[in-house]
């Protein structure tokens, strides 16, 4: 009973400085889409090998809605390789769920600690060797997105597809290198209702959301 009473302490603490280390250095600006390098994480020995990006994207100026998210580029050719993007099911699961348990290169090594933390380990086999990935808090209250108004929240997957098509309008302002990259989008168990959606509303141009430079792709997994 100590040692899992132990554990979830732990689970807390790396938790409340993860949100530190992530939100400090993703602090919302007056642009419609910031972001910040995160070099290190709490829980994880030494600078992190490969870039991760951390910031906001507004997708509802009137309510205020802005959605987190993360970021890595390719660790194998940036300019070349795809651009993917991640949702995650739910719906209402954090993104970071899909960083560190399904595609992304880090995850738990549950049989070591690191200063009283749960440790971090880097995982080779990430997805992001071969694409540019990034992984969305989507809907409005998953994961760190927010709003500054209680009807923000209220959400729908309809409302959820909409704002995934204006995240992407804006983050492509913030990262027009990336336009003529193929795109991606993926996701796993609930995300299936969202993902054709999204992939559909930028295919067929509905309102502003056409990328005319993509060949998109679009892949589920259970």
């Amino acid at each position: 009973m100590r040692a899992m009473a132990q554990q979830q302490q732990q689970g807390i603490l790396f938790l409340l400085l993860l949100c530190y280390y992530l939100l400090w250095s993703s602090a919302s600006s007056s642009s419609s889409c910031s972001h910040h390098v995160v070099s290190r994480l709490p829980g994880f020995d030494g600078e992190l090998p490969f870039q991760l990006q951390t910031g906001y994207v507004e997708v509802d100026r009137t309510a205020g809605v802005r959605l987190f998210y993360y970021f890595i580029p390719s660790e194998r050719s940036p300019a070349e390789d795809p651009l993917l993007l991640w949702l995650t099911g739910g719906p209402g699961c954090s993104a970071l769920s899909g960083l560190i348990y399904e595609i992304g290169p880090l995850s738990f090594d549950l049989d070591a600690s690191m200063d009283g933390l749960p440790k971090l380990v880097y995982k080779p086999e990430s997805w992001t060797k071969v694409s540019n990935v990034i992984f969305v808090d989507s809907p409005v209250g998953a994961g760190f997105s927010y709003a500054d108004t209680h009807a923000g929240f209220i959400s729908s997957d309809t409302k959820a597809v909409d704002q995934i098509l204006v995240f992407l309008t804006n983050w492509f302002h913030g990262h027009p290198e990336f336009l003529s990259n193929p795109l991606y989008i993926a996701g796993d168990s609930y995300s299936g209702m969202i993902v054709p959606a999204v992939a559909s509303g930028i295919a067929t141009g509905s309102g502003s959301y056409f990328f005319s430079s993509h060949s998109l792709f679009l892949t589920l997994h259970r």
